[in-house]
């Protein structure tokens, strides 16, 4: 006759494996979700702060073999392990504990103003009165210093519990970083994978972003290490794709929104921009011109079942603004201001849907 499994034996045997990234317990960290010993059957569930196929895969081979060892092969471990939604990442959240939402801004394709939508976001919900920073993840295009005319300024240190931080650098109230800021303007960053991936964890972790409400990430064009990397380092509250109406554009778009959809990743799609909706030339403000084609992010939005946030139309100010540091929306009662604070104010209005549910 087997010895019966003891509740105490299983919770001391699980307190001695680690969340790797949490750097705690299982037990301590209260990652175990529910725990059911019936004779020979241990059934367990675990969230973990990695939502990634593999660590979630070690994680549960780590449990059914120190517990088959503890107990002997004769038990049958039934462990389920996933990653933590964001509710419980903010619960636990290690890096930017501070930070009230972490939103990463995407584009499937080059070329499509990410970055110009990233800035005039930042720049919007600034002028709604929430406190604001941006990540200039674009390793080797950045151009969020240019856009806030911050391009010159470097980050300073600061002092933090008695530990050596980097200071974001400060641009009207906006809170930057960039690794425009750690190289010269006219060289090129040229990086592999892993020590571009690492450059990129820096800013968050050896950064001090005190409390914002707002922490904007532009990441790079595509689908590469540095989306996944951030993916497993930084706890994402969501992510805005950005694409214009030209089908070339919607095609990466969708492997941009479908990549954030994977059973691994799981982060929530915040909503899609179309950027260069439409072309009015400034003799001629009422006229609009559909050069790229006409509704075409709106109807993939409509399609895959996500939020249509706003379409910004293709103007010769919404250039000149970030060329001179000021992004477009800080330029009140004009037609591109009002594009983009609707963009703000239905972004805002959709985070406050979600977090009611």
């Amino acid at each position: 006759m087997s010895k019966k499994i003891k509740r105490e034996e299983v919770l001391d045997i699980l307190g001695k494996i680690t969340d790797p990234d949490l750097k705690k317990d299982i037990v301590s960290a209260n990652l175990l979700e529910n725990l059911e010993i019936e004779e020979n059957l241990i059934h367990l569930s675990i969230v973990i702060s990695n939502p990634a196929l593999h660590a979630r895969k070690r994680m549960q081979e780590a449990v059914i073999f120190n517990l088959k060892r503890k107990f002997g092969e004769h038990v049958d471990v039934n462990c389920q392990v996933a990653g933590m939604n964001t509710e419980q990442k903010g619960a636990r959240r290690k890096i930017l504990p501070d930070v009230k939402y972490v939103i990463a801004i995407a584009s499937g394709k080059g070329g499509v103003g990410k970055s110009t939508i990233t800035a005039n976001i930042a720049g919007g919900l600034k002028k709604m009165g929430f406190s604001v920073g941006i990540v200039d993840a674009d390793i080797h295009g950045p151009s969020i210093p240019t856009m806030f005319d911050v391009s010159r300024e470097r980050p300073t240190m600061t002092e933090v519990n008695g530990e050596q931080m980097i200071k974001p650098v400060d641009a009207g109230g906006i809170s930057i970083l960039s690794i425009g800021f750690f190289t010269e303007q006219d060289n090129a960053v040229v990086w592999r994978g892993p020590m571009a991936s690492k450059a990129l964890t820096q800013l968050f972790t050896d950064a001090h972003w005190g409390e914002l409400d707002f922490l904007m990430i532009d990441l790079p064009p595509g689908t590469g290490d540095i989306h996944l990397s951030l993916l497993q380092n930084v706890p994402l509250d969501g992510v805005i794709i950005v694409s214009t109406p030209q089908e070339v554009a919607l095609a990466d778009a969708r492997r941009g929104i479908n990549m954030f959809r994977l059973e691994s990743m799981k982060v929530p799609i915040l909503g899609l921009v179309e950027n260069m909706a439409w072309f009015t030339p400034a003799e001629l403000p009422e006229n609009k011109y559909y050069i790229f084609g006409r509704d075409g992010a709106k109807n993939l939005a409509e399609g895959m079942n996500i939020p249509f946030l706003g379409a910004i139309p293709l103007v010769q100010s919404i250039r000149e603004a970030g060329d001179i540091g000021r992004p477009a929306v800080f330029q009140d009662n004009t037609p591109t201001a009002e594009a983009f604070d609707k963009l703000v104010c239905n972004l805002i209005a959709f985070l406050k849907i979600k977090n009611s549910k």
